[in-house]
């Protein structure tokens, strides 16, 4: 069920997250328009009790699968505000809930998403999470939303992004070139099949920028890969993962277990190699980033841009306290980003930013691009 759920990005729930913080089920966030968004429920909230059972001692997979259920049926949940003495009882009704995969760069004070990294300059920027069954209709309507509101160039961050669905990273590349190859997959004992690129709908008269990094994996490479070979986007951050293997899905016992089974290989459009175990002793591996545009984390801006993320996907809903505050990654300079807008500016022909070497100090002040 949870692989199933992966795959979907959807179920029958109430649409929070939800974390374990010193033994007690705590709110991380709700999702907008779900039953626990207009319910009030609020990041920082403690939930004491789910269809009349307590949750102390209560694992989280326990939590979710009492809150989880049929589309339309009920639950009782019991939940003590952060700050306040007594508790509320909530009657939710449990809809279809679908855990969204493409992000914009911050909340707008309304909780929907602002899709540009910097507004005067009409830069967009889009955060995929991963490829599901919805992404790419996601995808389209951000960038649409953009579109609407004169963007100029586009950052595509794919950063952490692992993969998933080999369609819809095809179908991604599909919106952003109009002809050629790409993605071919190779396999022991099946014939090769190429995929090739529609005119039809492609997005094509603005610069793009692709962010990687090390823990970009799969289809996030398919993108990468497909866009850098057709020269469509400048590829910036860190080299990939390296996972080039198809696997197909075979259900076993009527659906209650799946079989996942690796039957290729998948390669670029120029026909390179991206598994890394298949490199056969060469360095010819993943995506890397374009000459010029190598810029690697340590391990500690990885945690500082990861908390970041965290934190800036909660919707505080009305929150009277905003849980960013305060938090270490507030002072993070993500260079990465900063490069893939200077490329973009230059594309443009905009004054660029000064950006500091990708490992100096991650503390030091963020540069203003909207300012400069």
């Amino acid at each position: 069920q949870r692989f199933k759920t992966g795959v979907e990005n959807e179920f029958g729930g109430i649409g929070i997250i939800v974390s374990s913080n010193n033994g007690q089920l705590e709110i991380i966030s709700p999702l907008v328009g779900t039953p626990a968004y207009r319910a009030g429920m609020l990041p920082g909230d403690r939930i004491l009790e789910i269809a009349g059972q307590s949750t102390k001692g209560l694992t989280i997979d326990g939590a979710i699968n009492l809150m989880k259920g049929q589309i339309g049926s009920s639950v009782e949940v019991k939940i003590l505000h952060s700050g306040d003495l007594e508790p509320v009882v909530l009657n939710l009704k449990r809809e279809v809930i679908r855990v969204p995969t493409v992000f914009g760069h911050r909340r707008n004070a309304d909780d929907s998403w602002n899709y540009f990294c910097d507004p005067a300059r009409k830069i967009g920027y889009l955060r995929m999470t991963g490829f599901g069954r919805h992404s790419v209709s996601e995808l389209r309507s951000a960038v649409e939303n953009l579109r609407q509101q004169e963007m100029r160039g586009l950052v595509l961050d794919l950063r952490f992004n692992p993969g998933g669905l080999l369609s819809a990273a095809i179908q991604v590349c599909d919106m952003f070139i109009p002809e050629g190859i790409i993605v071919s997959t190779k396999g022991r004992n099946t014939p090769q099949r190429v995929w090739r690129a529609r005119k039809a709908g492609t997005q094509e008269d603005f610069p793009m920028v692709v962010l990687i990094n090390h823990f970009s994996a799969s289809a996030s490479e398919i993108v990468a890969a497909c866009l850098q070979d057709h020269q469509r986007a400048t590829i910036v951050g860190e080299r990939s993962w390296g996972k080039g293997s198809v696997q197909n899905i075979i259900e076993l016992e009527d659906g209650k277990s799946v079989l996942k089974l690796t039957t290729a290989g998948y390669f670029r459009p120029s026909g390179r190699n991206i598994d890394k175990p298949s490199a056969d002793g060469t360095d010819e591996w993943g995506v890397s980033p374009d000459e010029g545009y190598d810029v690697v984390f340590n391990p500690e801006q990885h945690r500082l841009l990861r908390a970041a993320r965290r934190d800036s996907d909660i919707v505080l809903n009305g929150a009277t306290h905003n849980p960013r505050e305060g938090k270490d990654y507030l002072a993070l300079v993500d260079t990465q980003l900063l490069t893939a807008q200077n490329y973009l500016y230059g594309e443009l022909e905009l004054p660029t930013i000064d950006v500091p070497e990708p490992n100096q100090d991650p503390n030091a002040p963020t540069p203003d691009a909207t300012d400069s």
